[in-house]
């Protein structure tokens, strides 16, 4: 091959590649489907179910149309080849250009099949068809999918390949071509592979990802497969209803802050006790504004005028899980052996204390 069609064909491979698979590059840079068709896919978080019927039949008809792009920059590149008159082209490239028209008009074919009745016959459509109730349609379910996808306590994780979603009633992985959907309440989820990478790209520290199957118990919805930092596990169990399995080779790692919150909750319910008082009322955490206060720090661990600790006598304002993270903010990241024994100041009044002077209330 010539020159031009060498740097043409690596050039536009590159390209193609880029724009399947979709880079950060490429979506700082707006070159993505969603970004070019943004004006007629319309708004995601507006209309969760409608964005991604026609999402998806748009990224199969671009992604179609790639072959025939080659090609029409192969008739500029190899022009000798007179690529532009097909009878008077090579055999190989006849055949090469009649994949290339074949492969957008079946997709052209499929996605107006997709389309007819106002999108019942697409793969989502008849997805969330299996979930309605006999006097209504997948349109119903639909709606309460965009309901919930705008509330803002969602889980949503991933890269947009491949993006794991979950709100109150439905767990979904959102692919280039697909959008895998399943009802919490029907589905089973385990464990099933997980990965050690030595290093994350955005934090340069190992990271393990976590591989999870979901299976539905309605056999016409396809069990499908989400990934995600094992980080994440923890606030993906929060959003789930169903429990989730694990296979017996599969340890998951959890963080460093996460281990000691539970080390951390382990010790502190075997400290003494304190008894609040009749007369005063708990109040809310400060800390996260949502649990109650659940502890209160008092010097245990020594005599009242012996060693480091001080007594404190801040009234109770902290829940057990803000006070572990208190103190694990107050940590040497790189010495954890020494987080159990050290001494922290309290939040409020700055009284320095230890893990055994963590009392829960009573």
């Amino acid at each position: 091959m010539d020159s031009p069609e060498v740097t043409f064909t690596l050039a536009y491979l590159v390209f193609a590649v880029c724009f399947v698979f979709t880079p950060n590059e490429f979506h700082s840079a707006g070159l993505t489907v969603q970004n070019l068709l943004s004006g007629w896919l319309g708004s995601e978080d507006a209309a969760f179910v409608p964005y991604h019927l026609r999402r998806t039949a748009a990224t199969l008809l671009c992604h179609s149309l790639l072959p025939l792009g080659y090609y029409v920059g192969m008739c500029f590149a190899a022009s000798e080849k007179q690529l532009y008159v097909p009878s008077q082209a090579p055999e190989a490239w006849r055949l090469f250009l009649l994949l290339a028209v074949t492969l957008p008009a079946a997709a052209c074919i499929l996605t107006y099949r997709w389309s007819c009745d106002r999108w019942a016959h697409h793969p989502l459509a008849r997805t969330l068809a299996h979930y309605a109730l006999p006097q209504s349609g997948w349109r119903a379910v639909a709606s309460s999918i965009n309901t919930e996808f705008r509330r803002i306590d969602k889980f949503a994780t991933g890269a947009p390949g491949a993006r794991v979603i979950v709100t109150d009633t439905w767990v979904m992985k959102v692919t280039t071509y697909h959008v895998h959907v399943a009802q919490q309440q029907d589905v089973h989820l385990t464990v099933t592979e997980s990965r050690q990478h030595e290093l994350s790209p955005d934090s340069n520290l190992p990271v393990q990802f976590l591989t999870i199957r979901v299976a539905g118990t309605n056999p016409y919805v396809k069990a499908f497969d989400i990934r995600l930092n094992s980080a994440e596990y923890g606030e993906l169990c929060e959003k789930l209803r169903a429990p989730i399995r694990s296979a017996a080779h599969v340890v998951i790692h959890q963080s460093l802050g996460d281990l000691f919150l539970e080390t951390f909750a382990s010790v502190v319910e075997v400290n003494p006790a304190y008894s609040v008082p009749s007369s005063q009322e708990l109040e809310v955490c400060i800390g996260c504004m949502q649990a109650r206060a659940a502890v209160k720090l008092v010097k245990t661990c020594q005599e009242a005028d012996a060693g480091q600790c001080q007594q404190c006598y801040c009234r109770p304002m902290w829940c057990l899980t803000c006070m572990g993270k208190w103190f694990a903010s107050r940590q040497d990241p790189q010495h954890p052996e020494t987080w159990l024994a050290s001494r922290v100041p309290c939040p409020t009044c700055r009284a320095r204390f230890c893990i055994l002077d963590v009392c829960t209330i009573r």
